[in-house]
């Protein structure tokens, strides 16, 4: 494998549930000689790429990731336009949220918030998840067709937990029911103790398709309370929708407001 190569299977290796890597970690989990893999790691280092964990002789993602983020926003209309709703709607409902995209099989991190609340759900920037366990990732999946998400799923499923789809055919049920009411919940699916509501949108002019959730403590929080998070950002979702031509918004139907 090539260096570029290299670096980018240690940058995959890195998730919500791993945020944090060693040395011997990458060795074993890349199957490379401890030596290399400590090679490997330093330059990333020296590159940006990483950056160590403390005093530790530990890694997580560098600052280069942090500021292409930035640059993607700036270059995005729709960035800006999800990043000022997710804001305002995490503010309003006490809560922490983030911003991802589909890369291939995954959904990523681009942008993440934390909320007030006393007990608090980080997700770390460019952390990255199987699309098919997370809320973000399954509203991004239900813009592809059946047969585009099949593809991007060639074996059989690997759920995290009893939660999430345990094989394509509970997959695309979830799928359905996003593309018939436009948001999509996951329960201790990905993350254990960890709860979400997300929403995805579309630039029609770009092409270009981002989902943002607001994830809270799973069990501290009501159904009631998830089915507000769920109407705050649909009702979000189809404000954006009417500035970047989003037409999926037209086809989805509104959920029913909850009583206070």
């Amino acid at each position: 494998m090539s260096a570029l190569s290299n670096a980018v299977s240690v940058l995959r290796l890195f998730s919500t549930e791993r945020p944090e890597l060693s040395v011997t970690e990458v060795s074993r989990l890349l199957d490379m000689p401890k030596s290399s893999a400590s090679r490997l790691l330093k330059s990333m280092l020296r590159e940006g790429l990483l950056a160590n964990v403390g005093a530790t002789p530990r890694y997580r993602v560098g600052h280069v990731f942090f500021e292409i983020s930035r640059l993607y926003g700036r270059n995005s209309t729709l960035m800006d336009l999800t990043d000022n709703a997710l804001g305002e709607i995490c503010r309003a409902v006490r809560h922490g949220g983030y911003i991802s995209i589909l890369d291939g099989a995954d959904a990523l991190v681009l942008r993440a918030y934390i909320g007030p609340e006393t007990l608090r759900v980080v997700t770390p920037l460019g952390s990255r998840m199987a699309a098919f366990a997370t809320s973000t990732g399954r509203t991004l999946l239900a813009r592809l067709s059946n047969e585009a998400i099949k593809a991007l799923h060639p074996q059989p499923l690997v759920p995290p937990s009893p939660n999430a789809p345990q094989n394509m055919g509970e997959l695309m049920e979830r799928i359905d029911q996003i593309r018939r009411c436009g948001w999509c919940e996951a329960i201790d699916e990905g993350v254990p103790g960890v709860g979400s509501v997300a929403v995805s949108i579309a630039d029609r002019a770009s092409a270009e398709t981002l989902a943002f959730c607001v994830s809270f403590p799973a069990h501290p929080v009501s159904e009631l309370e998830r089915r507000r998070f769920a109407v705050t950002l649909t009702d979000a979702a189809r404000r954006l929708a009417t500035q970047v031509d989003d037409q999926f918004w037209t086809r989805v139907k509104a959920p029913k407001a909850v009583a206070a």
